[in-house]
């Protein structure tokens, strides 16, 4: 029983061992692999050591060298901004000494006018004492006190000033009612062309031919049904009287007496008279009003080289038909955007803004009574209606001075519109009066003893005379002018003014030989 438990501790003993050396059989390997990765794990470590070493010396030194950079920047802006601070305390110490040498030269320039005040107060002491001895002196010789004397003199100026006064209130008076005239006949046929009435016959009538009187029986029709169709149609009046082989066409717009014109004139042609055929005529004449109003209009703003929109082209182009005081309106716009151009050019204005202004400074007279106002307003909604530039709308609404000029462009307008408007031959003045005016304002000149030439100018606005040196002295000069200009008052017909200039030279002329 002893020996099997001995056999038993034994065998227990033996598997215990075999179990172990098994074990350790086993776990070799992987004890060898794990001691190869703690050799490997070692290796790398040192490798990331030395690695790490090195880095740390190449930063230390880039860390040096960067701080000896910045060390010798900072060392130069240091320099730099002290030779700024010299360069500055030398500035200010010429400039001190600057202003000291002025300091003291501004003394003795106040000493100096110090002495000069007073040798001028005493020179005016004596002057006031010599005044009064000369007054005191006049006095005994005149036998007036000096009271008396500037009582006399001052009754003389006020007599002679009332005079004068008289004189310019008559001249304004006269120049203000020609202005209220001249605007109150601008007004009116502005007016009468916009609005429906009757107007005068050279302003409101077209004449049209016609090859027989039998022609007059054809445009009546049986019962008057045929003009009666026309003047429907046209809105305009025909005027058939005892005139021979004519019928006059009467409205207020000068579109509807153009588009009633060429109607009529297709018509006689034609010699087709009835209702239905004047319905189609009138509608072909009115299409080719139209196309010619867009004709006068695009070459309106070719002629000026001006570009737009489609609605204001066509407004433009109504001015051909519209007139002011006879001159026709589109022609006026045209040379009135020419001039203020040139104007623009010369004085180096804005050569677009002047010649737009130019040509659209009248496009309300191109609108019927359907918009209310001045054309001046009417042309401004239009042109704000279509983004027009600011500055060409203030200019048109300055060209009559209902606002007060502010740019160059408003100023070149409002001349160039005055240019062409009282140019000779524009208006209904002929040029025959224009010159017969002239004439009779150097007959005037020539007229009076001393006169040598005389000239003429301005438009009639100047008369320059030249008199006879030996003749005319300077005190009788200026009472010639006077007289002539009292002469041209009392026998000229003219607007505005004249101005009358006397001109004297003497020469003295000798030859050294």
């Amino acid at each position: 029983m002893v020996e099997w438990g001995i056999a038993v501790i034994a065998a227990v003993i033996g598997l215990a061992a075999g179990l172990v050396v098994g074990y350790f059989i086993l776990c070799r390997p992987k004890l060898e692999q794990h001691q190869r990765a703690v050799a490997e794990a070692q290796t790398k470590l040192s490798a990331a050591e030395r690695e790490f070493e090195a880095k740390r010396k190449e930063l230390l030194l880039e860390a040096k060298e960067e701080s000896h950079r910045l060390r010798q920047e900072v060392e130069r802006e240091s320099r730099e901004r002290r030779q700024e601070l010299n360069r500055l305390e030398r500035r200010l110490a010429q400039r001190e000494e600057g202003l000291e040498r002025r300091l003291q030269g501004l003394e003795k320039r106040e000493r100096h006018l110090t002495l000069r005040e007073q040798e001028l107060n005493r020179a005016r002491e004596e002057v006031m004492a010599l005044r009064e001895k000369e007054r005191q002196e006049l006095e005994r010789i005149a036998g007036l006190t000096s009271q008396q004397a500037k009582e006399m003199l001052l009754k003389a100026v006020e007599e002679e000033s009332r005079q004068e006064m008289a004189l310019l209130i008559r001249k304004l008076e006269e120049r203000a009612r020609e202005e209220a005239d001249k605007q109150a006949r601008k007004i009116v046929t502005l007016a009468i062309q916009r609005c429906c009435v009757d107007q005068a016959a050279e302003t409101s009538v077209s004449v049209v031919p016609l090859p027989n009187e039998d022609m007059k029986g054809r445009i009546i029709g049986r019962e008057g049904r045929n003009i009666r169709a026309f003047e429907s149609l046209t809105g305009v009046d025909l005027i058939i009287d005892d005139t021979p082989e004519a019928v006059v066409i009467s409205a207020f717009d000068p579109v509807r007496r153009e588009i009633a014109r060429t109607a009529l004139e297709a018509l006689v042609n034609d010699g087709r008279i009835h209702p239905g055929r004047i319905e189609d005529v009138v509608l072909k004449a009115r299409a080719q009003v139209e196309s010619k109003i867009r004709e006068m209009g695009e070459r309106a703003c070719l002629e000026t080289g001006v570009t737009l929109p489609l609605p204001l082209m066509e407004m433009l182009g109504r001015l051909h038909f519209r007139s002011s005081y006879g001159q026709n309106v589109l022609a006026h716009s045209i040379e009135v955007s020419h001039l203020a151009a040139m104007m623009a050019a010369e004085v180096k204005a804005d050569v677009t803004v002047a010649r737009r202004a130019g040509l659209l400074h009248d496009l309300g007279k191109a609108v019927d009574h359907k918009m209310e106002g001045t054309h001046v307003s009417i042309a401004l909604d239009l042109l704000r209606r279509y983004n027009e530039n600011e500055r060409v709308i203030h200019a048109v609404e300055a060209h009559h001075g209902d606002v007060e000029p502010i740019y160059v462009e408003d100023i070149l307008v409002m001349a160039a519109d005055a240019i062409s408007s009282s140019r000779p031959g524009a208006r209904r003045e002929s040029l025959e009066t224009y010159v017969r005016r002239l004439e009779k304002l150097e007959e005037i000149a020539d007229s009076f003893p001393g006169v040598d030439k005389s000239f003429a100018i301005q438009a009639g606005r100047e008369l320059r005379i030249v008199v006879k040196p030996d003749e005319v002295d300077d005190l009788l000069a200026l009472q010639l002018s006077r007289d002539i200009a009292k002469r041209i008052e009392q026998e000229v017909q003219y607007p505005g003014e004249i101005k009358v200039t006397v001109i004297r030279e003497t020469r003295a002329v000798d030859y050294a030989r």
